[in-house]
Formats: structure tokens, sequence, C-alpha cells
């Protein structure tokens, strides 16, 4: 009964999983046969400046998405786990960009920034403001994807808090009404305290999730403009598949593995507490 199951998780992940870290010791490009190199791979590393911008064009990334995932999810959230009219059909509005393409996302998005025709411009033009470079900046251009990545993925986290929500008991909220609570301090001392396990979850889940940027720059930009927006991701797509240098994508991949599960444990730990 389990030879199915065992025999998916040895063909994708397993295989991948060791196959990956032999080639960290070897220089292959897919045609010719692997050549041991033995650490030459981690010490390129240490001295390639453009991974380790990548590396901080992912940091920039995560600090502008993930606040702002997190605060527009938990307010849409609140305000559509209220009685509101037609609050069904608003729940599956936020949620469908998250069930259309990343791709299809990213191209309409890529039209909307677009500096000479773009209907972004084009409105800041109309009502007398300077058009924006979004794309071709290096001061706009992340913003701009990280904007995009939260348009297409807050509907997610916003049923996630929702779930949270409703299982928030409703005596705690009329009781502290009783005691003369205004909305602010119920929002304050109980929704935020009692969303605590669906907020480790979000973060967590954003955190590994910004980490993961591939499409929008790969799409919008191609890492540019000089190199502004290559994430950790792309770069190491880059060196994989356009470079041919598979042992040495492997080496970063296996690096930046290790650098989201040590920021996942650290972030746990500051964030996550106990729920009283």
């Amino acid at each position: 009964m389990s030879m199915p199951y065992m025999a998916h998780l040895s063909l994708f992940f397993v295989y991948p999983v060791v196959f990956s870290i032999v080639l960290v010791f070897h220089r292959w490009d897919v045609v010719t046969p692997m050549e041991f190199v033995g650490f030459k791979n981690f010490i390129r590393i240490l001295s390639d400046e453009v991974f380790l911008q990548s590396l901080i064009n992912t940091g920039v990334f995560l600090l502008l998405h993930i606040p702002l995932q997190i605060v527009l999810a938990l307010f849409f959230a609140v305000q559509l786990n209220e009685k509101i009219i037609a609050r069904g059909l608003f729940r599956t509005i936020y949620f469908l960009p998250v069930v259309v393409s990343g791709v299809v996302v990213t191209i309409l998005f890529q039209q909307l920034f677009s500096f000479e025709t773009g209907l972004i411009n084009q409105f800041l033009f109309a009502v007398g403001i300077d058009q924006v470079p979004w794309l071709v900046s290096e001061k706009w251009a992340m913003p701009s994807i990280a904007f995009m990545a939260t348009w297409k993925n807050v509907g997610l986290y916003v049923i996630l808090f929702m779930g949270g929500l409703q299982s928030i008991p409703p005596e705690l909220y009329e009781a502290a009404e009783l005691e003369g609570a205004n909305s602010m301090q119920r929002f304050f001392h109980i929704t935020l305290p009692m969303l605590n396990p669906t907020v480790v979850t979000v973060v967590v889940l954003s955190v590994i999730g910004g980490f993961s940027l591939f499409i929008e720059p790969y799409v919008m930009t191609g890492g540019g403009p000089m190199n502004s927006t290559l994430s950790a991701v792309l770069y190491i797509y880059n060196q994989a598949f356009n470079f041919g240098h598979m042992g040495y994508a492997a080496t970063m991949g296996l690096f930046f593995a290790v650098i989201i599960f040590t920021v996942v444990k650290v972030q746990r730990k500051f964030i996550e507490t106990e729920v009283y």
C-alpha cells in the first residue's frame, strides 16, 4: 500500500536532493561529463558579488512585500468578516488573483507599469503628475514588483486570517464591550493575541514565498535595471540554464536553502508566543 507513495517520494524528492548534493562538488554543463572540483563552488560563492547583490535584492523585496501583504490581508479580512452586503462576492473577488496564472498577472502589470503606454502613467499624466519609470528605474523597479506580488497573493492570506477570526469566541468581544472597551482596544487586546497562530503561519508562508521570487522579475525586468531586481532564485536559474553552470547553481541553491531555513527558525522564535 505504501509503495506508490514511496516511489513518488524517491523519484521527486530523495533523488533530486541527493543529486543536487553530488552536483555541488562537480562542474557540469549537462553536455559534457561531470568534473570533480571539490569545494571550488563554495569558494566561488564567497567572491561572487552578483550573488550577494541578488540576496540583498531578495531581502529588499521581503522588507517591502511582507509588511504590506500582512497589513492589507489582515485589514481586508477584518472588513470581510463583518456582516456586509454581498460579502460572499467580495471574498471571491479578493481571492481571484491567487488562482490566476502568475505569468498572466505579471504580463498584465508589465503593461500597466509601461512608461509610455501604461495606464498608470497615463493617469498620472492626465492629472498633471510626471510619469514614473516604474520598471526601468533602479529606485522604482523593486517596489513595483513588490506591489504586484502583494496584489497577486494577498487574497490567500485574507482567507487564512478570516479562518482565524472566525475561530475567536464571540463571547470575548461581548464581555469586552460590556466592560467599555472600544473597537481599537478589542482589536489589540483580543483579536491580535487570538490570531497569533495564524499570524505565525502567514509570516512563515509569506517569507518562504518571498524568497522564491522568480516569475515577477524574470518576466517584468529580466533582473534589471543594473541587476536591481535580480532575485536569488532568478540568478540561480540563469547560472543553471543560461550559462550551464549546474554545479555552481546547485551550490547556490543549497546555500540559499540554508538561509531560508535559518530565517524561518529565527522569525518563529521571535514571533510565536503562547496564547492564553
